[in-house]
């Protein structure tokens, strides 16, 4: 049987865009620019399932570290998120995006392996921010 997705090759691409990923932290406009790419690039998938709740919390977790609300975090870690994005809005998939449904599964598929890698830091997140939001 074949394997559809590999979690190491997924793992090595995540790991591999961290560079790209250290500069666009530095750079505030382009890291705007690339999350609010990467908000239309999912508004496009069908169906995608309930992981992807995860995906508005690794964003506001990277906006606040941007901005320097939130900084106990690793800086590996928000790389490691940048990256997922920065694949996610790239043009050349592992799978391309113009194949119906299947399309996708790539983007699907590195988003729940650096949700995975980073869930301890995303449930500290979750749990700062509740700490920390204003009572309307």
């Amino acid at each position: 049987m074949t394997q559809i997705f590999d979690f190491e090759k997924a793992k090595e691409i995540l790991e591999g865009g961290t560079q790209k990923a250290q500069e666009l932290l530095q750079d505030a406009p382009s890291m705007d620019e690339l999350l609010k790419q990467l908000e239309v690039k999912l508004s496009q998938i069908p169906a995608a399932g309930p992981f992807l709740a995860d995906i508005p919390l690794m964003v506001a977790m990277v906006k606040s570290y941007i901005t320097r609300e939130y900084s106990v975090v690793s800086p590996k870690v928000i790389a490691l998120l940048v990256s997922a994005f920065i694949y996610i809005v790239k043009k050349d998939d592992m799978i391309d995006d113009k194949n119906p449904v299947i399309g996708y599964l790539d983007d699907l598929a590195i988003t729940a392996v650096a949700i995975s890698l980073a869930k301890p830091e995303l449930a500290e997140f979750a749990k700062w921010r509740e700490e920390n939001s204003t009572i309307a």
